[in-house]
């Protein structure tokens, strides 16, 4: 048979031609690729640093590092003696969901209902000893069984046999709006059901709560994840707007509202104290250039409250999305102070000097994302600006030096398209919320 006069064949060779011409332009492009730095290894909270504070923030800070200890002990010792009482051979691992299953925005009558009620009764079950909950869990499957853990992701963190000084993990975070959506949900099924059938909702808000408070730092920041770990997840956290979850619900908690009010005048104290010190955390990690704020990085230092490294292409850096976040919580404050509106003025200078027009960041079907030309198209930003240039900095997931590049280009398609390297969010802020807001302020 002659191949190359069959149709299929010469489809089939112009496949395979085009494949191999990319695979050839991809290895000349990652030859060529500029790396402009390398991003620092993140800083971690140790405890020699720690013991090299002043003596008054030594105090404070040796005895949250304490309690952060204490309550992993707690909780991983617990685990440990469930699965000895139980008998059990290998612990379970729960059903991973990064989809949504948690309502927040339903009629205030679904909250009573079966459906809703199992939901309640699940994440009540999952909520960890420390007081929080773990991150991607599905909360619509099963209640927890013994020898479950708390998280999918404890699984690589059980070590049955190993005696360790620095117990693994096994607390809760605000990762991903964990701990922080299943708080609100109980909230809203407690007032629901009401207090006699909603008393084991309440015990396990109020448990939630006093997580939040343990987890806070001296200094007003919280970390990724309680009890710490040692780690990146240790930086005072606006990634994922973690910590404005963590405000914007202690801010309702203060006003005592709707799904609110039945907490004790006790604990919406202790929400204020909580509240004021992050509120002022936040100013205080605002990143100044040349005597001017700009924004935040999505990670600072809990001790000298520098920005910070994540992942290793997560670089100490000015970033768009979640400034915005912190930029709309602020504008939400009622009667803000000075300092409070030269904040959410000056930021909003940096995302006006910082923002990209008639660009967008398209995929396309066979090389993946690009930024490509879109006249009309409205305001973009990178997801990271470095520090002092404000140019896009991009870092490469796959390079284990830790690379940083200037061009979003340099990276692989998977990179690409694996992360969101441009964001369009800022844009909304700044079109609705400030626009209103800079009336008045």
């Amino acid at each position: 048979m002659d191949y190359s006069s069959n149709s299929y064949y010469r489809s089939y060779k112009q496949v395979v031609f085009t494949a191999l011409f990319f695979l050839v332009f991809c290895f000349t492009q990652e030859l060529s690729a500029k790396v402009i730095g390398i991003n620092p290894p993140t800083l971690l909270l140790t405890a020699g640093r720690i013991n090299a504070l002043p003596q008054a923030q030594r105090i404070l800070w040796k005895q949250y590092e304490e309690r952060s200890h204490q309550q992993g002990k707690i909780d991983y010792a617990l685990f440990k003696n469930e699965i000895h009482e139980y008998k059990i051979q290998s612990p379970i691992v729960p059903p991973e969901s990064r989809a949504k299953n948690v309502p927040l925005d339903k009629p205030a009558n679904w909250y009573s209902t079966p459906k809703a009620r199992r939901i309640a009764d699940i994440i009540v079950s999952f909520q960890t000893p420390s007081g929080g909950w773990g991150k991607n869990l599905d909360f619509t499957k099963h209640l927890r069984a013994p020898g479950e853990f708390f998280s999918p992701y404890n699984k690589s963190q059980y070590r049955p046999k190993s005696s360790i000084n620095r117990y693994p993990p096994f607390g809760g975070t605000f990762a991903r709006d964990a701990t922080i959506t299943q708080l609100r949900y109980l909230a809203q099924v407690l007032v629901a059901v009401g207090p006699d059938q909603g008393a084991p909702y309440r015990a396990s808000f109020l448990r939630g709560l006093d997580y939040i408070f343990s987890a806070q730092y001296p200094n007003g920041g919280w970390p990724q994840d309680w009890p710490l770990e040692e780690d990146y997840h240790d930086g005072i956290t606006y990634k994922e707007n973690a910590m404005v979850n963590i405000l914007n619900l202690l801010s309702d908690i203060v006003k005592a509202k709707g799904e609110f009010a039945f907490i004790p005048v006790s604990k919406r104290a202790i929400a204020a104290a909580s509240l004021k010190r992050g509120i002022q955390c936040v100013l205080a990690t605002q990143i100044i250039i040349n005597g001017h704020r700009t924004v935040w990085c999505q990670q600072h230092d809990a001790l000298t409250l520098i920005p910070i490294s994540a992942r290793s292409y997560e670089m100490p850096a000015q970033v768009s999305s979640e400034s915005a976040q912190i930029m709309l919580f602020l504008m939400k404050l009622p009667n803000p102070d000075p300092l409070t509106v030269s904040a959410v003025h000056e930021a909003v200078l940096w995302f006006e000097k910082t923002k990209i027009l008639n660009v967008a960041f398209k995929m396309d079907a066979f090389s993946g994302h690009h930024l490509i030309s879109a006249p009309g198209q409205g305001a973009l930003w990178a997801r990271f600006y470095e520090i002092g240039t404000d140019r896009p900095i991009f870092g490469d997931p796959q390079d284990p030096g830790r690379s940083v590049h200037d061009n979003v280009e340099d990276l692989s398609k998977k990179c690409r398209d694996g992360y969101g390297w441009y964001r369009e969010s800022p844009q909304k802020v700044l079109k609705y919320y400030y626009a209103v807001w800079s009336k008045e302020h």
